[in-house]
């Protein structure tokens, strides 16, 4: 006997937005207003476009989470603080005294991701049942189920990471008020309108109600990627509707998800369990594809220096493996600008802390180190340059004077002075000066508030790859133990090096450090003229430490013997990359969480966390932090 909810005679309420698939030129339109569908189950099945459309209603969702996934991930970082014009709810998030009404820690917006994508998937498996058959040739409604079964094993992978523990929601239950009642029942619920049915299916007369009793079973972070990696890896047989046939625009591609899509999260998911084998497996089939596209997903010259503010500028599949759009003209906004921004009508209650800051202007450039034995008598004969340029001021941040910026000649007379040790100098030019987050305004006008939601790009990618290959062993051919290839790990994070270590590949990496000219010295054009100098991350036995600010070495670290020492100093200049990289967008708790589990040290993520607070409330929140159960917001406990 078939049991199946009846929404035969209750209509299925999704929200969506409803779009026109066949007459939408371009990824700006892909999604309108949003607004309330009731789709009967007739006119649902009548119609490939119908489908189409609730399947828009999973991204409209998305696009309900853009602000609460960065404000988690950042906030509770050591990358972004509150200013004084901060709301309460902004407060108890940077202090790690989160309510229940907080609206940024509500599950709402997840769990309605998740009954939205559970409807489409359950309508899909009972209508178009050849999703379930591998040996049927695949058609538009497997990729379609594709998406809407990443889009829930994405739901929960990012709500367990930020509650602990998450409920597992019944398919059955197909309202916001079920799955409310549901989550917030103490052990079961009991869905009182389920439905049996008889041999005959759907429209046998002898159909009944009869309750049946959930049990509400908590999830945590391993349950939750060991049952969706599973899903992900059987169930899918393609991902992606292709609306490039209808609009000749390849953008289209990466705002749904899409085969690199879902291999980024599956080993997103592993390298977070910590199985790195099968990370690796995934994230290789992202960076190793066989598109007629050469560049994509390489880390060549097409973001390089200057251009890397062009991954901010629009939809580029060349860097984006899924974006989630927004579009002022079809109503579809965020408070990104708003947030962060302190000019115009904006409320400006976020901001760069200063570790944010030193991340981009404590790199340097173009150094070469004298090493000298005993390695406390080398210097350095070439200082270098400071300051991530191109990714830094004027890119990720900048400095406000009230409503006027800080212009590029002042910034650098700073930098300089500070360099010369003139630190009055350097302070008098930051009189009355502010930090301001500019990722979310790159392209925009005042007023636009729609900056687009970057979910997985292609430097992600690249530095997860950096992170796990450090810890890779495998059977040296010629000695026959076991070793680690620390050139990988590498030439990811450097300067694209591990490209060569692939007879088989033909493409210009310049690895992600690289490509913004540190470690490498590059022409206009992306031609590599040095790669001699000192800036690259290395991994020898002795590791000079240098002034943040003067660059002169005041210290060294010998990791001679010590192969744990290195793996681990190694990873931390993976996530301090990550911050260059990646700052603002969700991802640095989550990376620090991943760090600490793996090293089984939670003080890793408290130190880090906390050394942004005031020295009043420092030790207070590294205390608090020790506890791994205070790194999550535990909603449903």
């Amino acid at each position: 006997m078939a049991k199946i909810k009846n929404i035969r005679t209750i209509p299925a309420i999704i929200s969506v937005i409803l779009i026109s698939v066949v007459t939408l030129s371009s990824c700006e339109d892909f999604l309108n207003p949003q607004q309330e569908l009731y789709v009967t189950e007739d006119r649902l099945y009548s119609d490939w476009y119908e489908y189409r459309s609730v399947a828009m209603g999973m991204y409209g969702l998305a696009q309900n989470l853009a602000e609460q996934i960065v404000i988690l991930g950042e906030l509770r970082g050591d990358l972004l603080e509150i200013t004084p014009n901060a709301e309460p709810e902004l407060v108890e998030i940077h202090n790690f005294n989160i309510s229940r009404t907080n609206r940024y820690a509500s599950p709402t917006n997840f769990f309605k991701l998740i009954q939205a994508s559970n409807n489409l998937i359950r309508l899909l498996e009972r209508e178009q049942p050849q999703v379930l058959d591998p040996n049927v040739p695949v058609s538009n409604y497997d990729r379609l189920y594709g998406e809407a079964l990443c889009m829930r094993a994405w739901a929960y992978f990012n709500a367990v990471q930020i509650y602990g523990k998450v409920p597992y929601i019944h398919e059955s239950l197909v309202t916001m008020e079920e799955i409310e009642a549901f989550a917030n029942s103490p052990v079961s619920y009991v869905d009182s309108v389920y439905i049996e049915f008889g041999l005959d299916g759907y429209y046998n007369d002898t159909i009944y109600n009869r309750p049946v009793e959930l049990e509400r079973n908590l999830y945590d972070t391993d349950m939750i990627i060991n049952k969706f990696t599973k899903e992900l890896e059987t169930k899918i047989k393609a991902v992606g509707v292709n609306h490039y046939i209808d609009n000749q625009d390849e953008s289209w591609g990466v705002t749904v998800w899409n085969t690199y899509a879902m291999h980024t999260l599956l080993g997103q998911m592993y390298l977070t369990k910590g199985d790195l084998l099968n990370a690796r497996r995934n994230f290789e089939r992202v960076i190793y594809h066989t598109s007629h596209d050469e560049t994509r997903y390489q880390l060549d010259f097409t973001f390089g220096l200057h251009n890397w503010r062009n991954i901010f500028m629009g939809v580029d599949n060349r860097e984006h493996i899924l974006t989630i759009p927004f579009n002022k003209a079809t109503f579809q906004q965020n408070e990104f600008q708003s947030l962060f921004n302190s000019w115009g009508p904006h409320t400006y209650q976020l901001k760069p802390t200063k570790n944010a800051i030193d991340f981009w202007e404590t790199v340097w450039r173009t150094q070469i180190i004298a090493r000298r034995t005993p390695p406390s008598r080398s210097e350095m004969s070439r200082i270098g340059q400071p300051t991530d340029f191109h990714r830094g001021f004027g890119h990720s941040y900048v400095y406000m004077r009230g409503s006027t910026p800080l212009d590029e000649q002042d910034y650098m007379n700073m930098i300089n002075l500070r360099v010369l040790g003139d630190d009055v100098g350097s302070r008098n030019i930051m009189e009355g000066v502010d930090t301001v987050v500019f990722k979310y305004n790159i392209g925009k006008n005042v007023f636009d508030q729609d900056a687009d939601f970057i979910i997985y790009r292609a430097a992600d990618v690249h530095l997860f790859m950096a992170e796990l290959m450090i810890y890779l062993r495998y059977t040296d051919q010629t000695t026959g133990s076991p070793t680690t290839d620390y050139r990988f790990a590498l030439g990811y994070l450097n300067d694209g090096a591990f490209d060569q270590l692939r007879t088989s590949m033909n493409r210009s990496q310049l690895g992600v450090r690289g490509r913004v000219g540190i470690g490498l010295t590059l022409t206009w054009n992306g031609r590599i003229t040095n790669r001699w100098d000192d800036d690259q991350i290395e991994l020898d036995d002795i590791i000079y430490i240098t002034d943040p600010y003067t660059n002169k070495i005041i210290g060294f670290k010998n990791f001679t013997g010590n192969l744990l020492a290195k793996q681990r100093y190694f990873v931390d200049q993976v996530l301090n990359e990550r911050a260059r990289e990646l700052a603002f967008e969700g991802k640095r708790f989550y990376d620090l969480m991943r760090v600490a589990n793996r090293r089984n040290d939670p003080s890793y993520l408290a130190g880090i966390v906390s050394s942004k607070y005031p020295a009043g409330q420092r030790e207070e929140i590294y205390n608090l932090l020790l506890d791994p159960n205070n790194w999550y917001i535990n909603y449903f406990e």
